[in-house]
């Protein structure tokens, strides 16, 4: 499952176990320093487009879902740097969230998970997670807010695919990258609107997807497929 990229040992909040427990603002990202991509809501197009290649990643028989490249090479991330610090000006909510995360149960209900695998949760000195009479504290209150407001931009993300799919405008391509020194790398398994195929679009549907704020996420996609030079770049200087 893609929320559970880089999770560890991810378990539902329970505010009597878990009424003690602390957690420590996370200060460094080496958590997702293996992580190549994460999924992104559409609300934050405009942002990653500035510095991420944005495609549209899954598995067959599954709707494809937005996801911001951070490498052509498996098990890294290029935007981690030395002692975690991440070297990009946009941090994408997917990660913002951690080490918390909403899990869905059987009845279609949504829990509050939290990864009991990262140093920061038990942190002695961090901010606690529920007050003596058992209610979420301001700390998780906040985190959960973050979470509810991500999951409801998920849900808008889903309309959007769900239209350009419906449009055949996804096309499978592969990245290739071929750095100077020798060393080629490739990546697929992802999708990308079709230029051509966008152009084409008649005027209804062009004034359906103006009205609807989705011309815009197309462009920003198109334009953040120029940030793979970028990847490529970076890859080069971080050569394995």
């Amino acid at each position: 499952m893609a929320e559970l990229l880089f999770y560890r040992r991810p378990v539902a909040l329970d505010k009597d176990l878990h009424r003690e427990l602390r957690v420590g603002e996370i200060r460094e990202y080496r958590f997702s320093a293996r992580t190549n991509s994460v999924p992104l809501a559409v609300v934050e197009f405009f942002e990653a487009a500035r510095e991420y290649p944005i495609v549209f990643a899954g598995q067959a028989g599954a709707a494809p879902i937005p996801t911001a490249l951070m490498s052509l090479r498996s098990n890294e991330n290029l935007f981690v740097g030395p002692g975690g610090r991440w070297e990009g000006r946009y941090i994408p909510a997917f990660i913002r969230r951690y080490p918390f995360v909403l899990a869905g149960t059987p009845d279609e209900q949504l829990m509050v998970c939290v990864d009991e695998g990262h140093p920061s949760v038990g942190a002695p000195k961090g901010q606690r997670l529920f007050d003596d009479a058992g209610e979420p504290s301001p700390f998780l209150a906040n985190a959960i807010a973050f979470m509810g407001e991500f999951q409801a931009e998920t849900r808008r993300t889903r309309e959007f695919v769900r239209r350009i799919v419906e449009l055949d405008l996804l096309t499978e391509v592969a990245a290739r990258a071929e750095l100077k020194g020798g060393g080629a790398y490739q990546l697929g398994g992802f999708s990308v609107i079709n230029e051509t195929k966008y152009r084409a679009l008649d005027k209804d549907t062009v004034d359906e997807l103006f009205r609807k704020g989705w011309l815009a996420l197309i462009d920003a996609h198109l334009l953040s497929l120029g940030n793979l030079g970028r990847l490529i770049d970076l890859m080069a200087v971080t050569r394995k």
